[in-house]
């Protein structure tokens, strides 16, 4: 029996997945040279789906790296001086702020408990942090941050440069780009891949800041994936090392799967699927949304508390379907849902009539 995945990453294969690596197998996209036509080709197109799809303006370029923990490094190492400022509320925001520091940045943050979401009104920026360092969807703990208090805070902070973890929610976050400066992702959620790609989008402003902090001797930006590296070979669709070819060609027709669709019809259709579980959740007497604020829930990662995790993971896999565990010490009192474009609204209702039983 074919299994369905709700875990968050790893995640269910996107439907057309097989079809395009099966296409790519057949031209050999795996062996072509990333410095070829065909690969700036390539490039090129997955650039503009993705542009489509997340309304991404010609201020931004679009890079590639191994993975989204990559990027953490990356932004730190070329947007960062001397400080920074992190929202911590689960265990990947406090990664993000943990890589800050062991770069040897001043790595202010703001935390709150698991499970607790952020509001513009909450946050009052350092005077002297230069990244503000946001996580759209915390994994662990199923919280987002509302885009709109996102734009909010570079609106009172305009000069400072905002960059967004969008790992386990793009493409359904509506972000304004002309607001945030940069953001990134990894391909083995939403975009229903197996892991080994990362995203990274940054404007201008950000290689502008990394160019400036490469003229200082006593500062390093890295040594490999520099923004300004990463941004020369941009140019012309290339990459300074050779990269995931074959990744970057599935991302791009999998974008344009979704394009085809439409990213309004995705977003609609990730929160009628959000809604399904969540309603399911608050009727029952076994399981508890773990996320109390409905304003601060997770549309794509669904975290509920209940007494029999193991059992629960358990039924759920004899009637094939797999669903995550809660994260780090929320395992024995946890189940993790994830709510990616992969997996259908029927797919939904059959996990949650299993669930009823």
């Amino acid at each position: 029996m074919k299994n369905t995945y709700f875990t968050p990453g790893p995640a269910e294969l996107y439907p057309s997945f097989a079809r395009h690596l099966q296409t790519a197998m057949d031209e050999q996209i795996g062996s072509i040279s990333h410095r070829s036509q065909r690969f700036r080709d390539i490039y090129k197109f997955t650039d503009e789906q993705l542009r489509t799809l997340l309304t991404i303006p010609a201020t931004h370029g679009i890079f590639f790296t191994g993975s989204a923990s990559e990027v953490w490094e990356r932004v730190v190492f070329n947007c960062v001086e001397h400080e920074s400022f992190h929202l911590v509320n689960g265990s990947f925001s406090q990664k993000f702020h943990d890589y800050a520091q062991s770069l040897h940045k001043y790595a202010h943050v703001f935390e709150k408990p698991f499970g607790e979401g952020f509001d513009a009104t909450d946050i009052e920026v350092p005077e002297y942090a230069e990244l503000v360092c946001l996580t759209h969807n915390e994994t662990s703990s199923g919280v987002q941050m509302r885009p709109a208090d996102m734009h909010k805070l570079k609106r009172k902070y305009p000069k400072k440069l905002f960059v967004v973890d969008m790992v386990s929610s793009a493409p359904y976050p509506n972000l304004d780009f002309s607001l945030i400066d940069s953001a990134f992702f990894s391909v083995q959620k939403a975009f229903g891949m197996p892991a080994g790609l990362g995203v990274w989008i940054a404007n201008q402003a950000c290689l502008a800041k990394a160019e400036r902090l490469q003229k200082y001797e006593s500062i390093t930006t890295g040594a490999h994936h520099t923004l300004p590296t990463l941004w020369k070979h941009y140019q012309t669709f290339e990459t300074p090392a050779t990269p995931n070819v074959l990744y970057i060609y599935l991302l791009g027709k999998i974008a344009e799967d979704l394009n085809r669709i439409g990213i309004d019809t995705v977003r609609k259709q990730t929160e009628e699927k959000a809604r399904m579980l969540y309603k399911f959740l608050d009727d029952s007497s076994r399981y508890k949304p773990f996320v109390e604020a409905e304003r601060h829930r997770s549309q794509t990662v669904v975290v509920a508390t209940t007494k029999n995790p193991a059992d629960t993971i358990a039924s759920a896999k004899q009637a094939g379907m797999i669903i995550g565990s809660g994260y780090g010490s929320f395992k024995d009192s946890q189940v993790r849902i994830a709510n990616f474009p992969a997996v259908s609204i029927d797919q939904v209702q059959l996990l949650i009539n299993e669930l009823k039983k």
